[in-house]
């Protein structure tokens, strides 16, 4: 727990505002002993002590607090001007320095008429009075600079904070931006031209062998896809309001060991659970995660067969692609990013991934998606 804010809690000021009000008072009732009269000395204990429960309740110090102080100092003189340079201080503080003024104006005046042995007029204690209640408002004039101050400076950090968070924002959203632009430029255009070449080829597909057309369909169908993906992510950057909801579509992993199984890939898949039951970045997540691990191990274990399990249950969709090692290296270049982004995708909601070497030259990839806890519904 911060220390700082522990100190700087409500509760303190009102205990330490509490504390100094018990101390005014047994001062109050000391110097009421030196009246000599134990009447008197008892009325003025009970009076301070009224005035002193009021000035104590937040609610009724700028209100009743003002006319009991006035009205006791009034009456008993500098015995009581402690309470008036409280309510000096809480006015001051509260910027209401012409009611302060009034106040003591008042208190002052109406003191002609209260106890002889404690008026402000006999001798000099009018001078140390007027002493205690300026001390009371300058060091509350002190006190409400101050806490407007902090306050104008807590609203500036505020502001900054703001500004740096937008400023944030338009610089992710340029960047998002530049990487579309670039996207477009360099892999639009490729993939294009391999659905525009895959499309003319298949048009000659009867003059073709059967594996050969068909390779070529399941290029041609791919590469489209791969397209329309690419629109969907490169719309997701252009918008800066984009968010998980704008994510591609999904598509379902069982199409996607499907697809590699047409490639030649020997895949084994094994799916629990429902897919609709879980959310859609879950959903989109497995398959990257499916997808990347097949990919690699066509790249670098080329002819070893895969396993794939999928678990959608409930609390985690859990995900495992094994495959065993491959005949010989591939020279296939490995842009290095797969993992990384996978790995930050896991982690965004709030999973873990791991990849390494599971044994007798094969590698595993498995990451575990916790779900979302569910929201409670109206009771």
């Amino acid at each position: 727990m911060d220390v700082v804010r522990w100190w700087r809690s409500p509760l303190w000021a009102t205990l330490g505002r509490a504390a100094a009000l018990a101390f005014l008072v047994v001062a109050i009732d000391n110097n009421g002993a030196k009246l000599g009269d134990g009447h008197r000395h008892l009325t003025v204990t009970v009076a301070a002590t009224a005035c002193a429960l009021i000035l104590a309740v937040p609610r009724l110090r700028l209100t009743v607090g003002p006319l009991a102080a006035v009205a006791v100092t009034a009456w008993w003189g500098w015995l009581t001007d402690l309470l008036l340079a409280v309510v000096m201080f809480d006015l001051a503080v509260a910027r209401r320095t012409r009611l302060a003024l009034l106040c003591v104006a008042l208190a002052l005046a109406g003191n002609l008429a209260g106890v002889r042995a404690a008026s402000v007029w006999v001798g000099q204690r009018w001078l140390s009075t007027l002493t205690v209640l300026l001390f009371g408002l300058v060091l509350g004039l002190w006190q409400g600079n101050r806490r407007r101050l902090v306050h104008t400076l807590a609203g500036q950090v505020e502001q900054l904070r703001v500004e740096a968070r937008l400023r944030e924002d338009a610089a992710r959203a340029a960047e998002r931006s530049r990487i579309a632009a670039e996207m477009h430029d360099v892999l639009a255009h490729r993939l294009s031209l391999i659905a525009l070449h895959t499309g003319v080829l298949a048009t000659r597909g009867a003059a073709l062998p059967g594996p050969v057309a068909d390779r070529l369909a399941m290029l041609r169908t791919t590469s489209v896809e791969a397209l329309t993906d690419l629109r969907e992510v490169l719309g997701a950057l252009h918008d800066p309001h984009a968010g998980p909801a704008d994510a591609p579509a999904v598509r379902e992993v069982a199409a996607l060991v499907a697809d590699a199984r047409a490639a030649g890939q020997q895949v084994a898949l094994t799916v629990t659970g429902r897919a609709a039951d879980v959310p859609t970045t879950h959903r989109l997540a497995a398959y990257r995660i499916v997808q990347e691990a097949l990919t690699n191990a066509r790249k670098h274990a080329d002819g070893a067969a895969a396993e794939v399990r999928v678990d959608y249950r409930p609390p985690a969709t859990r995900v495992e692609v094994t495959n065993g090692a491959g005949a010989a290296g591939s020279a296939a270049v490995d842009s290095g990013y797969g993992l990384v982004g996978l790995r930050e995708r896991v982690t965004a909601l709030g999973g873990h991934l791991d990849a390494g070497p599971a044994g007798t030259g094969s590698w595993r990839l498995s990451a575990r998606l916790p779900h979302p806890a569910p929201k409670d519904g109206p009771t």
